[in-house]
């Protein structure tokens, strides 16, 4: 799951249906893509980082949480 990157949908008001809209893709499949089902493809992460969160970065944004983890325990340790 992108975590930060539902976080940062909540915040401005951005909806799947948007998101979807934008990439003229279907909604199942944008929900399917921000829960981790299957991966954003970088064009499209782009295309999205520009058009909605233009102020934050690819990596912030689609950052997974198995990736969060590891960056928490790296830290701890």
């Amino acid at each position: 799951m992108h975590r930060n990157l539902r976080a940062e949908m909540a915040r401005e008001g951005i909806t799947m249906v948007d998101i979807a809209e934008y990439l003229n893709i279907r909604y199942a499949t944008v929900n399917e893509k921000v829960n981790g089902k299957y991966r954003f493809y970088y064009d499209e992460a782009l295309k999205i980082k520009q058009r909605f969160f233009p102020n934050q970065s690819l990596e912030y944004l689609f950052e997974k949480d198995s990736e969060q983890a590891k960056k928490k325990e790296s830290r701890i340790s």
